[in-house]
Formats: structure tokens, C-alpha cells, sequence
């Protein structure tokens, strides 16, 4: 267990780190190298987004809006906005932007980009943030209407993750060809991409907006945490993602490397499926809860940067609510349960490659502590997302995952898991849709926050899924490397400097 003088540090640092760093008016540092955990599972931003992939393609792409390092919604591809009616908004668009193969970027692209995501046989999985929408058109040569099905007071939140890809690209090469090979408007164009090994990206020179201090960055694939530590030390490489607290001490007092963390939006759950054996049993279910210690794995494993929740937004989300307890840890109450209803045969416990192994292996011994046989079923992250978004009927008996929407708001985040419009889904019903429904289009906040906490509720009450703890990113970096960490993880590279 990290002791409290650790956690406090570590802490203050990251509470240092929350200021927007000036350009550094450093020389150039001829490229930057960020180790990943795994390679990119996509380049198209339509498609995947954890994290891997969303901190390679932010850099290729422009967004519709984006925030700033503060979390504030401010333009990008669109300069302006405003409300023609409840359910129409228009969008004023830039017109200096062009592709990385010179073309500009129209009012039809933005057009396409919006619809391209909205339809269904699109299947992206970002879909139940902006099936709001039920249409996009030009309007203009430099302006585009978005016709929403319903009002949806966190669109400009949902389009903070819209990029915006080009139409004629697209068309002439195809879905698949386009994620191995994509053109984007955004401060890097794409280079390479070796299988496995790294993904490089060059500075876009004709960049509108601000230009990144690094002409070439290169995203290396290093699923194991010590060697991107070494690569911290040693200089080997100018940033790592995903850090463990005992790796960040390792970087106190170091000459070239520190860490930097911060509490993010995403959280960590375990993903129970309660439409198939055992955990069709609501006892069962409880039973889990009771079992899992979530301050001794914040405290004893994480060391005392993640916070425990008990609902599936943080209090970095809109819709946070401080008056859902959900089940405390209580053992004994656990073995009760599992004793009355009698112990299931064996399951398997899925999870990512991506997540923290000692997390999983602590959650396994408290489960079979309780009563349970379990056991780890460990596979890559592809492999992962493709077993959890099969559906409530054929997903996962149990599996522990991470979430964010990278939106900062409850709709994004519990419409992807509990809506029936969603490939995420966990679990659905009627009562729970009309909820996120009428949430996702009160333009009364007091209102919406009330229907968040009925959900919260519900999810402590039915038990679909343990949340577990808001998650801290913890990320390695050259001494010198400027960088603001923000609670939606996003990492562009123009927002970077190097200082002498």
C-alpha cells in the first residue's frame, strides 16, 4: 500500500499540472514518441475510440467543437452556432480548412460526415450519442443545419467527438481502405502504419489553427507497463499513457522523466450480464457487490489516485449525483447470499489486455472468497470490445471494463450502456429508456439531474454492473515535455511544447 505521503504528493502534483502551459518558444524538437499500451484498433474516428485510438486520430482529425484544456466548449470547425428552432441548430463553418490533399473542407463534408455516423448501417459504435440527430444538410456554402429527432441539450458536448472526414475520399476508396489510410484537416497527417509496431504521423504545415512544435510523432504499441517505464527513464521515448501509482513514484527525483496524473471521466466497472445464468439471480448479483472491496483495491493496489463510485458517471460528468451509496463492501453478507441460493459452477471472469491485471486478480480472489469459482479469461483489447458489444443476450457472462464519452455528460455515458439503441448495451428496459429519452431532451438541467439519479438508482438497485472507481490517468513524460492532462483524455500533440 502506497503510504499517504505518496498519495499526497502525487496529488498535489497532479492539482500543479491543471494550468494551460504556454507554446514553448523552444526550438523544435525533431519528433515526439509516445508509447501507447496497445496499437491503434482503428484510425477512422467514426469507429472505435478507446483510448489507444482516440489519442492517435485526434491529431489527424477536426472535431465540429472541441474543449479547450480548461473543459470548455469552444469552435473549431464550426465558428458558430445557434438554435433555429428546438430541434434545428446551424452551424456556421470555417473556410480556410483543407484536407492533407489540398481539397478544401466544405459544407458537405461536415454534412457527411455527420450522416455517415448516424446511420445504422454504419454500425459505429459512437452511434447512441448522436442517434439524436435525424438529419444533417447544407444550408449554405459555409453553413449546416443539424435536425434533431428530438431537443438533445448535450449535442455540442456529442459533437465535441464528431471529426470530420472528407466525402470525396471516402467515396473513392472505401471504409476500409480509408481506417489503413486516412485524410484528415487536423494539425498531423497520417504517414505509416506498421502493423503492431507504430503508427507515424507528420506535421500538417498548412495547419489553420496552432502548429505543433513537433514535425513528426511516432505512436509505439507497448502492451507492457515496465518496459514503457524504462522507456520513460532512459529517454527512449517523450510520453507514456497508462502509468501505474507505483510506476509514477518510481519518477520522483528523476533528472529526465515525471509523471503526471489526473482524474479523469472514465471509471472502471464489472460488467455483469443478468440475462443468462448465474447472474440471472439478483442474489447473485448482490452477492458480487458485497464481495468487492473497492477501497482496499483505490488504496492498497491503485495507490489512493482513483477514487471509488458507485455509479457509472463521475463528478466529472454532468449528471453526478452524491446520493447514491450503492452496496458497501460486507463479506459476510456476500458468503450469505451465495450459501442461500448455492454456488454456480465455474464462470470466467473476461478481461481486456488493457486493464490492470493485479485489479482483476484481486476482484477474482474476493469473488472466490465469497463462494465463487472464477476464473480469468484474458484476451487482447479487439477481441474484448467485439465480445462486449454482442448484446444483452450473447455478451459476456462477467467481464471488467473501463468507460468514457469523452463528453463530459451522463447522457453519453449511460445512453451507450443502458440504452437499447446502443451496441454497448448491457442491460435494457422500456422504464430505463424513456428515462435516458426524457433526460437526453429536458432543457430543464434540475430535470435532467433528477433522471440521472433515478438511473443511478436503478443501477444500485437491479445491479447490472458493480462500478467500481473514477479512473486516474497516469501518464510518463520527458521532464521537459509541457502538457496539460484533462479529464476527457484527450492528447493533441499541437497543445504540447518543449521547453529548454
Amino acid at each position: 500500500m502506497k503510504s499517504t505521503t505518496l498519495i499526497a504528493a502525487l496529488a498535489g502534483f497532479s492539482l500543479g499540472l491543471l494550468w494551460l502551459a504556454a507554446p514553448s518558444q523552444a526550438a523544435e524538437k525533431p519528433q515526439i514518441v509516445i508509447d501507447l499500451v496497445n496499437e491503434p484498433s482503428t484510425l477512422d474516428p467514426q469507429l472505435q475510440w478507446n483510448p489507444d485510438s482516440y489519442f492517435v486520430y485526434r491529431n489527424i482529425f477536426d472535431n465540429i467543437v472541441t474543449r479547450d484544456n480548461a473543459g470548455k466548449i469552444v469552435p473549431q470547425v464550426a465558428t458558430a452556432w445557434k438554435n433555429a428552432s428546438d430541434t434545428k441548430v446551424v452551424f456556421t463553418l470555417r473556410h480556410d480548412i483543407r484536407f492533407h490533399d489540398g481539397s478544401p473542407l466544405t459544407a458537405e463534408d461536415v454534412v457527411f460526415s455527420v450522416n455517415r455516423i448516424i446511420d445504422p448501417k454504419f454500425a459505429s459504435p459512437q452511434l447512441s450519442q448522436f442517434n439524436r440527430i435525424d438529419k444533417a444538410e447544407a444550408s449554405g456554402p459555409h453553413e449546416v443545419t443539424l435536425t434533431l429527432k428530438r431537443p438533445y441539450p448535450a449535442l455540442l458536448a456529442a459533437l465535441t467527438n464528431l471529426s470530420i472526414v472528407p466525402k470525396h475520399v471516402v467515396d473513392a476508396v472505401g471504409n476500409a481502405a480509408f481506417n489503413l489510410s486516412p485524410v484528415g484537416s487536423g494539425p498531423y497527417k497520417f504517414v505509416k502504419w506498421e502493423k503492431g509496431v507504430a503508427v507515424t504521423l507528420a506535421r500538417n504545415d498548412d495547419y489553420w489553427g496552432q502548429k505543433s512544435k513537433f514535425p513528426v510523432a511516432v505512436f509505439r504499441a507497448v502492451p507492457d507497463g515496465s518496459t514503457r517505464l524504462a522507456d520513460i527513464q532512459s529517454g527512449t521515448v517523450d510520453f507514456a499513457r497508462a502509468l501505474t501509482s507505483d510506476q509514477a513514484s518510481q519518477l520522483q527525483g528523476s533528472q529526465n522523466a515525471k509523471a503526471i496524473p489526473v482524474l479523469t471521466e472514465r471509471l472502471a466497472y464489472v460488467r455483469i450480464n443478468p440475462n443468462k445464468p448465474p447472474f440471472d439471480k439478483l442474489e447473485l448479483r448482490q452477492a458480487l457487490a458485497y464481495a468487492i472491496d473497492k477501497d482496499g483495491i483505490t488504496q492498497g493496489i491503485l495507490g489512493g489516485l482513483d477514487k471509488p463510485i458507485a455509479q457509472m458517471v463521475t463528478p466529472a460528468h454532468f449528471g453526478w449525483s452524491d446520493k447514491i451509496p450503492g452496496l458497501p463492501f460486507d463479506p459476510q453478507k456476500a458468503k450469505a447470499l451465495v450459501s442461500k441460493i448455492g454456488a454456480p459452477p465455474k464462470f470466467q471472469f473476461t478481461i481486456g489486455a488493457f486493464f490492470d491485471q493485479r485489479v482483476a486478480e484481486a476482484i477474482q480472489q474476493e469473488l472466490q472468497d465469497v463462494g465463487f469459482a472464477v476464473e480469468i479469461a484474458k484476451v487482447d483489447t479487439p477481441t474484448f470490445l467485439q465480445l462486449i458489444q454482442k448484446g444483452p443476450a450473447d455478451g459476456p457472462t462477467l467481464a471488467i471494463s473501463t468507460s468514457s464519452c469523452s463528453c463530459q455528460d451522463a447522457d453519453g455515458a449511460l445512453n451507450s450502456l443502458f440504452h437499447s439503441g446502443s451496441t454497448w448495451t448491457i442491460t435494457s428496459t422500456s422504464e430505463i429508456d424513456a428515462l435516458l429519452d426524457e433526460a437526453g431532451s429536458s432543457s430543464d438541467e434540475a430535470k435532467r439531474l433528477a433522471d440521472y439519479e433515478k438511473i443511478g438508482q436503478f443501477i444500485a438497485t437491479d445491479i447490472p454492473t458493480v462500478p467500481l472507481y473514477q479512473m486516474a490517468a497516469i501518464y510518463g513524460a520527458a521532464k521537459k515535455l509541457e502538457f496539460t492532462p484533462t479529464p476527457n483524455e484527450s492528447f493533441f500533440l499541437n497543445r504540447a511544447g518543449w521547453q529548454d
